[in-house]
C-alpha cells in the first residue's frame, strides 16, 4: 500500500470527512510547494527526519521555520542530534527527500511538532510522493497522528 493509500486510510479511520488532495508538478522545496498549493508558507508542515542519539525521530514544523537544533537537543535530553542521510531517509521511509509526511507513526517513528504549526486552521505537506499534497484541518492532524507538541523552531 501506497503512503498516500496509508495517510488516507488512517484520516478516514479517524471519521475526518473534510481534507483534499492536490496533483501537481514534482516539488522539493518548501517554497515551490507553497507556490504550486497557492498556500501560505506558514501552513506547510516541513516534516525533517532526524537521528538523536541512537533513534529516528520526526520532527514537523512550519515551513518557513528552521530546526533550532539546540533547543530540540535539550527538549529530548540527547547529546547527538543530526539530520538523517539520503541512503537512510530511503530505507526508513521509502520515499524522496522533501516527500516525508508528517506522520512519523506510518515509519514507526515518534512525530514531535512545533506548536505554532499547529495555530493554523489548516496545514499542507506532501502525501509521500513529491508531486501530490494534501490539506488537513490542523486539528484533524493532531487527533489522527497526536503528535508531541514541542518547541523545535526558530
Amino acid at each position: 500500500m501506497s503512503i498516500l493509500d496509508r495517510i488516507r486510510e488512517r484520516v478516514q479511520a479517524a471519521g475526518v470527512e473534510v481534507y483534499s488532495w492536490l496533483f501537481h508538478r514534482p516539488v522539493y522545496t518548501s517554497e515551490e510547494a507553497a507556490t504550486v498549493r497557492g498556500t501560505p508558507l506558514a501552513t506547510g508542515a516541513k516534516a525533517l527526519l532526524l537521528k538523536a542519539d541512537d533513534r529516528f525521530i520526526l520532527a514537523v514544523l512550519p515551513a518557513e521555520r528552521k530546526l533550532d537544533n539546540r533547543r530540540l537537543r535539550e527538549h529530548l535530553g540527547v547529546k547527538s542530534l543530526r539530520f538523517a542521510s539520503r541512503e537512510e531517509l530511503l530505507q526508513i521511509t521509502g520515499v524522496l527527500p522533501g516527500a516525508v509526511p508528517p506522520f512519523g507513526s506510518l515509519f514507526g517513528l515518534q512525530t514531535y511538532c512545533d506548536p505554532t504549526l499547529l495555530e493554523q486552521p489548516e496545514i499542507n505537506f506532501n502525501a509521500g510522493d513529491n508531486a501530490v499534497s494534501m490539506l488537513l484541518g490542523s486539528a484533524d492532524y493532531s487527533r489522527v497522528e497526536k503528535p508531541i507538541p514541542l518547541p523545535l523552531a526558530s
